[in-house]
């Protein structure tokens, strides 16, 4: 599992009228060099509901994250960015490493969207989920890192 340095899955916004594929393929090529076509599956696994105020000056918008599953090969994984740039608003940039993470200890990381508790109580990577509606993201159960 990919996980960006402020520990922050790999990730972005759906464009305006931006299939939600395409969206997905785009993300992944902008955060880690990788085309989709590299990865295995594609499922879509969980949707949360993020209805929390966020630190700083932008007002707190409400987000469905879709959290998809991808599967590739340690060769792909080789190839792949080591660190991300993501642009600021005075034009500099913010530095962020890429972390490969089991995906059985995300339950102890501060993982956002918070799923690590659920990805780490997969029985195996390729384990069905039965239950896409992970719990809402509020002020009452959340607080930023």
């Amino acid at each position: 599992m990919a996980v960006r340095s402020r520990r922050a899955l790999s990730g972005g916004n759906v464009e305006h009228g931006e299939d939600l594929d395409v969206a997905l393929a785009r993300e992944l090529a902008e955060e880690l060099d990788l085309d989709i076509d590299q990865a295995e599956g594609s499922d879509l696994m969980w949707v949360v509901d993020q209805r929390v105020t966020r630190p700083g000056p932008t007002p707190p918008p409400r987000k469905l994250h879709l959290i998809y599953r991808l599967h590739i090969t340690p060769e792909v994984r080789a190839t792949l960015a080591e660190v991300e740039l993501d642009g600021l608003p005075d034009g500099s940039h913010e530095t962020g490493v890429i972390e490969w993470v089991d995906y059985r200890r995300t339950a102890e990381l501060p993982i956002f969207p918070p799923v690590g508790a659920a990805l780490a109580a997969l029985s195996d990577p390729r384990a069905t989920v039965t239950d896409a509606a992970l719990e809402a993201v509020t002020d009452d159960n959340y607080t930023w890192v």
